[in-house]
């Protein structure tokens, strides 16, 4: 048989016998690079393998794809790629990022659009909503300080509506490494705007928190909101150290006089429902506590005080009235009142 010219083809090996098997690490990093290298318009990224033809003339790609490459060894690019899936933070972050390829594309877009454009508004709608997954996660992180989970992720999509705002494509950094930043900032600002309105120990702060944590387990468990006792069992404290934190976390926050009372808009306002000052009740301590030293008075000292205090005369008029003089008048008047003076003091 003579020789067609053809250089046979080598045999394939299984892929944990394949010496030039790529590696795992170093195939999933062509792979990012090579969708970060692709153009929008669909053509061929520079960098990639070129198309090559087998003996039967069928197209196949080599080079960064690790799919392609796996097939071509006979492995299993999903095998690959589960060997090389990121721990800790770094899995989190992944997890809750949207197509970087689209969201990409998709900033590019929004900063060629003019403002009040209505693709614009459209486009900036779906890039809120396609990192939503990534606010939900921040928001957790802060999920054990008092707050319901829902105002802190409401708080937390305004910081990415603003980072979304404000996000430049052209810098070459990641979204969700730009706005994550400027989320936490939202949610931190947010506790800080909304702390103890009165300073209380970090103590009775820390078990504020405690109490808190705790009647919510409880409650699930229960199915009812837990008891004093309960909550002391739970905690292994006592039911004193519960009541004083409890009556600390009154504290936290303030109540605008200016707010409905119950909740309700109809209902009055808290400052409606609060006393006044009445200057009559003025004094009334001060009168009652008189009355029996007044009682111990003699009668023409009890006089001088009538008409000095009640009747409004003057000393000189006070001394035509009982026919002495004025000075005796006075002194009577200066020692009575000392004297007054003297058993208010001795009752306090």
């Amino acid at each position: 048989m003579t020789s067609t010219g053809r250089t046979p083809t080598p045999p394939r090996t299984a892929p944990d016998e394949d010496p030039r098997a790529p590696d795992p690490v170093a195939a999933l990093s062509q792979r990012a690079a090579a969708v970060d290298d692709q153009p929008t318009d669909g053509g061929p990224a520079a960098g990639n393998g070129q198309a090559t033809q087998d003996e039967r003339g069928a197209p196949s790609r080599t080079g960064s794809d690790p799919a392609a490459h796996s097939a071509a060894t006979g492995g299993s690019a999903p095998a690959a790629e589960a060997g090389d899936q990121p721990t800790g933070e770094a899995t989190t972050e992944r997890s809750h990022s949207p197509d970087r390829a689209m969201a990409r594309a998709l900033f590019v877009r929004l900063a060629e659009l003019p403002e009040g454009d209505a693709e614009r508004a459209a486009m900036r709608d779906q890039l809120v909503r396609m990192h939503l997954p990534l606010v939900e996660y921040l928001a957790r992180r802060f999920r054990n300080r008092g707050e319901p989970l829902d105002d802190l992720v409401q708080v937390a999509t305004i910081g990415l509506i603003k980072s979304v705002d404000r996000f430049d494509p052209e810098r070459g950094v990641e979204f969700s490494t730009y706005a994550t930043p400027t989320i936490v900032g939202e949610i931190k600002r947010h506790f800080r705007d909304k702390g103890w309105a009165i300073r209380v120990p970090r103590r009775l702060q820390e078990l504020k928190l405690s109490l808190t944590k705790a009647t919510s387990e409880l409650s699930q468990t229960l199915g009812r909101s837990p008891t004093v006792s309960e909550i002391a069992r739970h905690l292994q404290m006592s039911e004193e150290d519960v009541l004083e934190g409890l009556e600390s976390a009154n504290a936290y926050s303030a109540v605008s006089l200016d707010a409905p009372d119950s909740g309700d808009d109809e209902a009055p306002a808290v400052a409606d429902t609060l006393g006044v000052q009445d200057e009559s009740l003025e004094g009334v301590e001060y009168r009652e506590s008189l009355k029996p030293l007044l009682e111990k008075l003699p009668p023409r000292e009890k006089r001088i005080l009538l008409l000095r205090f009640f009747g409004n005369m003057t000393q000189s008029q006070i001394a035509t009235e009982l026919g002495i003089s004025q000075m005796h008048v006075s002194r009577l008047l200066a020692r009575t009142l000392a004297q007054l003076r003297r058993g208010l003091l001795e009752d306090g």
